[in-house]
């Protein structure tokens, strides 16, 4: 489910990627003002642009759609691998008797013990 998602998210991404480059500016109408031929296209004179808009509002809507899911999803997996790739690169667990343990410190650590007070030197005054 999750990688359908992304790839579904990917796709979507590239589709509004590609939908903002097809679109014109705004300074592109004055130009089409003077003989630019707009009546004779595809969608009509001002057909085109509304129906990319509308297309690029689409996809962007599904977009946030796929995004939250996508985060939802991502946070309810309890450190479950996410890809084959990943089970095979797991490594075995260990046992406790396998791991190596630290030796035990005991009395006070920030102090050395060889230092006492007579071995320090008397404080100037």
């Amino acid at each position: 489910m999750y990688q359908v998602l992304v790839v579904i998210h990917v796709v979507i991404a590239l589709s509004i990627i590609g939908l903002v480059l097809l679109q014109q500016g705004r300074g592109a109408d004055a130009g089409a003002g003077f003989g630019g031929g707009a009546s004779g296209t595809l969608f009509g004179a001002r057909g085109a642009a509304s129906f990319l808009s509308r297309t690029t509002a689409i996809c962007a809507t599904l977009f946030f759609t796929t995004s939250m899911l996508l985060a939802y999803l991502g946070g309810r997996q309890d450190n479950k691998p996410h890809d084959i790739m990943e089970v095979q690169q797991q490594a075995p667990a260990q046992s406790k008797q396998d791991l190596p343990v630290a030796p035990e410190v005991q009395g006070d650590s920030a102090k050395p013990e060889s230092q006492d007070k007579a071995d320090l030197p008397a404080p100037a005054e």
